[in-house]
C-alpha cells in the first residue's frame, strides 16, 4: 500500500513548522516581525528548501525581509539541524509568496462587480 504522504512532503512540512517556531522566537531581526512562512518545497534530492514567506502587509516592500531572511538562514540552518532528525539539512532559498497580496486584489475586483451589479 502506497503512502499517502512522500518523505519530500513529510519533511517539509516539518521544516514548515520548526521554521516558523525559530522565526518568531528565536530571531532578534526587526525585519522579521511581520514575517510568515506559507510552504516549503524540497527537491527531490532533499539537498535545496524553497521556503516561501508573505508578509502580514500585503501592500510592503518583500525586500528588506529577503535580505533579513538570507541572512538569518545560517542560524535557521544550525537550528533545524538539532530539531530535525536527518543526515543533511537542505541548503534554505526563500521566495516571496505574493498569493495573499493575489487573493486579495481579487477579492476587491469580486467585490466592485457585485457592488456595480446591485447598483444596476
Amino acid at each position: 500500500m502506497p503512502r499517502e504522504f512522500s518523505r519530500n512532503q513529510r519533511l517539509g512540512a516539518q521544516m514548515l513548522r520548526s521554521l516558523s517556531e525559530l522565526l518568531r522566537f528565536e530571531t532578534k531581526d526587526p525585519r522579521l516581525t511581520n514575517v510568515s512562512l506559507t510552504t516549503v518545497e524540497l527537491s527531490k534530492d532533499l539537498s535545496i528548501a524553497k521556503v516561501y514567506f508573505s508578509l502580514l502587509e500585503p501592500n510592503a516592500d518583500p525586500a528588506p525581509a529577503a535580505e533579513g531572511l538570507q541572512r538569518a538562514s545560517g542560524f535557521l540552518r544550525s537550528k533545524l539541524g538539532s530539531a530535525l532528525k536527518v543526515r543533511h539539512i537542505p541548503e534554505l532559498r526563500f521566495v516571496h509568496d505574493d498569493s495573499i497580496a493575489h487573493g486579495a486584489e481579487i477579492a476587491r475586483l469580486i467585490d466592485d462587480a457585485t457592488g456595480a451589479n446591485r447598483e444596476s
